[in-house]
């Protein structure tokens, strides 16, 4: 495999090192999971040709997200085929719900038996999980931009600002299950991802039949929505559920003296960035005098997005090479730049949204070649390729 002169070396000594040495460890006790996915999993994998790599089924899966992405870019690019907007714009065709529910079930199921699929060829490996990981913590973007254009931004919605922070809920759900593996050691599967999936397949299924308008009508008592009720399960399920069991097993290994045992600031370093992020983007979009997050949606909840799963990447990296993570990644720097030019001097919306365009293209190509280069460092370390299984000579 041969060295582009391009190509940043962007694993260290040390981080090699720790690959070589690493040891999967994970515990997952999802009801889902362990009696119906897993199941189902075992039973799919086994129709799975022997030569196909795992990595090749990961990225398959990553794709069909992608395609859903782009699918309902076209048909419903502002988020208003579901209702809301000050002129009528067409519902998104019941055949694009189908094939989003098939491309969603495709997604989950590829990512559900990679792993599977690398035990079974004995092509196991650290390669393997950081692709796959890395790769989720993109999906974090696509998958709930897909469930919002099913009730839009209308009446029987939430409106974009509060779908703002649902990502973050989102986000920050993803954030800490990694986190709690840099200082435990131990990935705590969480419950929400195989029944989010689940939900999220059932929903464009309906919605194929039902079309937008099914989702159009008010709770028991007058006052709440099915948007509303989403909105509820997915904020309970992660700030009621998830974030505080990873709190509360990183508080026990340190506890019982299993963990990491780092000083009390580099054990929430991984936090750093993202917390940065999550400061400048809502001042953002709370301060923006011409309401950017509202013009431009889809695109400012993509550049977010990529940005913090290019954050979440460095992590991965780091407590899979337990090594120290980064407190502050650079791409943080044109993002406050901008939020702050974009608050004091208040240049107009045609500036916002060549910045909103320029960021999404900055972090996507950032993103790309971190990955891209990483892998081809660690695929020469190991001897191995990333699409292929190499025959044995045995």
């Amino acid at each position: 495999m041969g060295c582009c002169k391009m190509e940043v070396q962007y694993l260290t000594p040390d981080h090699l090192q720790g690959f070589d040495n690493y040891k999967y460890s994970s515990v997952d006790t999802s009801p889902l999971s362990n009696y119906v996915m897993h199941p189902f999993w075992n039973a799919v994998v086994k129709i799975c040709p022997m030569w196909i790599a795992p990595n090749l089924l990961t990225f398959t899966g990553f794709l069909f997200t992608v395609a859903n992405f782009i699918l309902l870019s076209i048909y419903d690019y502002h988020f208003y085929a579901g209702g809301g907007g000050d002129h009528e714009y067409p519902p998104v065709p019941s055949w694009v719900w189908f094939l989003a529910a098939f491309n969603l079930f495709m997604s989950h199921t590829l990512d559900g038996i990679d792993g599977k699929q690398a035990r079974r060829t004995g092509t196991s490996g650290p390669l393997g999980e950081l692709f796959d990981h890395g790769l989720d913590s993109w999906t974090t973007v696509f998958i709930p931009t897909g469930m919002y254009s099913v009730f839009g931004r209308g009446h029987f919605s939430i409106s974009i600002m509060r779908m703002f922070f649902v990502y973050w809920n989102v986000f920050y759900n993803f954030l800490f299950s990694h986190w709690e593996k840099y200082n435990t050691g131990v990935l705590y599967l969480p419950w929400g991802y195989d029944a989010s999936m689940v939900g999220c397949f059932i929903v464009f299924i309906c919605t194929g039949f039902g079309g937008h308008d099914m989702w159009k009508f008010n709770l028991p008592g007058g006052y709440y929505t099915c948007g509303d009720l989403v909105e509820v399960v997915l904020y309970a399920g992660s700030i009621g559920l998830s974030m505080p069991v990873a709190i509360y097993n990183v508080f026990m290994s340190y506890r019982h003296g299993t963990g990491k045992m780092r000083p009390f600031f580099e054990m929430l370093r991984p936090l750093y960035s993202t917390f940065v992020l999550f400061i400048a983007t809502t001042l953002w979009v709370c301060l923006s005098p011409t309401n950017i997050l509202l013009d431009q949606p889809r695109i400012f909840f993509y550049m977010v997005g990529t940005v913090f799963s290019h954050i979440c990447c460095k992590l991965i990296v780091a407590q899979m090479s337990t090594t120290r993570c980064e407190g502050f990644n650079w791409i943080l720097f044109p993002i406050t730049a901008l939020t702050t030019f974009s608050l004091v001097f208040q240049p107009g919306l045609a500036f916002e949204r060549i910045a909103v365009y320029a960021l999404a293209l900055l972090s996507t190509l950032t993103q790309i070649h971190y990955g891209v280069c990483v892998v081809r460092q660690m695929c020469r370390h190991f001897r191995i390729e990333c699409f292929k299984i190499k025959l044995r000579e045995d």
